[in-house]
């Protein structure tokens, strides 16, 4: 089955410890023992966690010597960002039409009140 970049994507996001983990990363690059400090979970379930982040592409994971040091890699969220504007145009041109039409109506009913 394939699984396109935006799906991998979105289904990383879906996990609020590997969004946590992303917040993190946007202050820059840390070691796996950097990430898993803040949270109340095992190094394996981080460990876990990041290798789903990598499977999607949303970090990249570097050694340097016994460490691994993680980094965001912000390219998918920039074409989920894309994607999700496609449809920030789409609502904000339907506002703006729902908008004119009640100034319209409500223009209409107050000239007729007015006669």
């Amino acid at each position: 089955m394939v699984v396109d970049t935006l799906t991998r994507t979105l289904a990383a996001l879906s996990d609020p410890t590997r969004r946590a983990i992303l917040a993190q990363l946007k202050n820059g690059p840390a070691t796996v023992n950097d990430l898993v400090q803040p949270f109340s979970v095992s190094q394996q379930a981080i460990s876990k966690h990041l290798g789903y982040l990598a499977k999607a592409k949303l970090i990249r994971k570097t050694k340097e010597g016994r460490q691994s040091i993680c980094e965001l890699n912000p390219l998918p969220l920039r074409e989920l960002e894309g994607w999700v504007m496609e449809y920030r145009e789409f609502w904000e041109g339907a506002i703006n039409r729902l908008d004119e039409f009640l100034k319209e109506n409500k223009e209409v009913r107050n000239n007729g009140r007015s006669k």
